[in-house]
């Protein structure tokens, strides 16, 4: 009877406060499910203290029990920052942090010279004060990811140096992007009369294709240094597994991915003609600094054999983790290039412009309601930016959990489809163990809960990829 009760309550209030209690009951309940399902994996990390049986052929207990620690320690890490955010979040709304901030930007406008009138330019200052406010408060937590977990691991590669170059470099690159791009989509929005969502939805296509254009060439090399692969026998197969399957491939490029982290991946970029292919040097068992590093202590190149090496340097040998051989480098791109033969990338591509379009035009419908304004403590104006930030983080947040979960359960099938294409290239028995061996490399732990992996993983479990590809493994 109480709950009805209350339920009927609240319908009875006004709209705007209808609308700001079910935006923070909305907030709180996916944090809770997240964390019932973070609880759920956890679970598994802290029972599961033995490689199973299934296992056993391709993990050794050490690598297992490694993985589970790294593991459990990025779950610890996962829900105190996930409580953090939702709290942050939480009093930001309850307090009014929203129009403060809008309030504060105005005045700083004001010493400058710029009255209310200058609604974009208040706009530009907000996003930079609220883009330094989640800097600032997101850094110790970062520090203690990248310092603390990472480096107690065996991951981080940087120190305090690097890395506070790193986070101003990347916070000014971000302005010099967001500031600009945001001023003209608001001045689009201003002057687009009725139709003003479909010019806001090409703009922010143009945006994008030229931002995907540019990234690798010009943003990217602002962090990391990018060399072209060296003329040699890698350079000259990945060219003609490229030309077998008509991929236009202009340059091959390696990235000095070691300065940061020992991860390891591979991607490539581009648009027609014009497509590079893009290798971590962490994925390349020769260019791995790792592994050079063990060859320098040892004093010589380590022998097949084994005989005549110290302990210490057989144990380091033996757990040498880093990269993969030849023949599983060309199996991951063959997987890579399937993504684009397949047509993965433009179908992602289209779903994305789908969406924005949706999204756009139901900010349209939506940005004339003043309930939406009130409910968020601005009474009096209703600013552009604001109502991009109420409709598109707030209103549409229970649309956008469905969405993501969807692009999961579409990713995990794009991903069985790219190690088939891979498959059909020859590649099985490589990429069966690259998998392996890239597994091994970043600690992941190969046994997940079913629904934390269903609602999360965008790529499958482990054991399944390796299923589907023994089923026809080449011998």
């Amino acid at each position: 009877m109480g709950m009805w009760a209350s339920l009927d309550a609240m319908w009875e209030m006004p709209a705007e406060k209808r609308i700001f209690g079910a935006v923070l009951l909305f907030s709180w309940t996916v944090y809770l499910w997240e964390t019932f399902l973070a609880q759920r994996q956890r679970r598994i990390y802290k029972t599961t203290t033995h490689v199973p049986l299934e296992l056993g052929q391709i993990m050794d207990s050490e690598t297992f029990e490694k993985s589970r620690l790294y593991q459990l320690d990025k779950s610890t890490f996962s829900f105190w920052s996930g409580l953090y955010s939702e709290i942050e979040g939480t009093l930001i709304l309850l307090f009014g942090g929203i129009p403060y901030l809008w309030r504060l930007s105005g005045r700083f406008c004001g010493y400058a010279g710029f009255g209310p009138e200058y609604e974009i330019t208040q706009s530009l200052v907000f996003l930079l004060l609220a883009t330094l406010f989640s800097a600032l408060t997101g850094l110790p937590w970062s520090l203690y990811n990248t310092f603390v977990i990472e480096e107690r691991h065996g991951f981080n590669q940087q120190t305090l140096g690097f890395f506070m170059k790193d986070a101003i470099k990347k916070f000014i690159v971000t302005q010099c992007i967001l500031l600009p791009v945001s001023s003209l989509l608001l001045y689009i929005i201003k002057i687009g009369g009725d139709y003003f969502f479909i010019y806001a939805w090409l703009f922010t296509l143009v945006v994008s294709l030229v931002l995907v254009t540019i990234y690798a060439d010009y943003i990217a090399p602002l962090f990391d240094k990018f060399t072209p692969l060296p003329e040699g026998k890698l350079k000259q197969e990945i060219e003609v597994m490229a030309k077998s399957i008509d991929f236009p491939l202009t340059k091959v490029y390696v990235v000095e991915g070691s300065k940061r982290s020992s991860h390891s991946n591979a991607y490539f970029y581009g648009f027609f003609k014009n497509k590079r292919i893009v290798l971590f040097d962490t994925l390349l068992e020769e260019y791995s600094v790792l592994n050079k590093d063990i060859q320098e202590e040892s004093g010589m190149e380590p022998r097949n054999d084994g005989e005549g090496d110290s302990e210490e340097i057989k144990a380091k040998v033996k757990n040498k983790k880093q990269g993969c051989k030849n023949e599983e480098v060309l199996a991951v791109l063959g997987h890579e290039l399937g993504h684009w033969k397949l047509g993965h990338t433009v179908k992602n591509i289209i779903i994305s412009q789908m969406n924005s379009f949706l999204c756009f035009f139901l900010f349209a419908v939506l940005i004339g309601r003043k309930e939406l304004f009130v409910a968020f403590g601005f009474y009096d104006s209703q600013p552009t930016l604001i109502g991009l930030l109420i409709i598109f983080q707030f209103i549409f947040s229970p649309y956008n959990e469905v969405l993501s979960f969807c692009l999961t359960v579409l990713s995990r099938r794009f991903e069985f489809q790219a190690d088939a294409f891979a498959k059909k290239l020859g590649k099985a028995k490589d990429l069966y163990s690259a998998l392996i061996k890239l597994n091994k490399d970043n600690l992941g732990f190969p046994v997940s809960d079913w629904l934390f992996s269903m609602w999360h993983y965008s790529h499958p479990p482990l054991l399944e990829r390796l299923q589907a590809l023994k089923n026809s493994k080449q011998d």
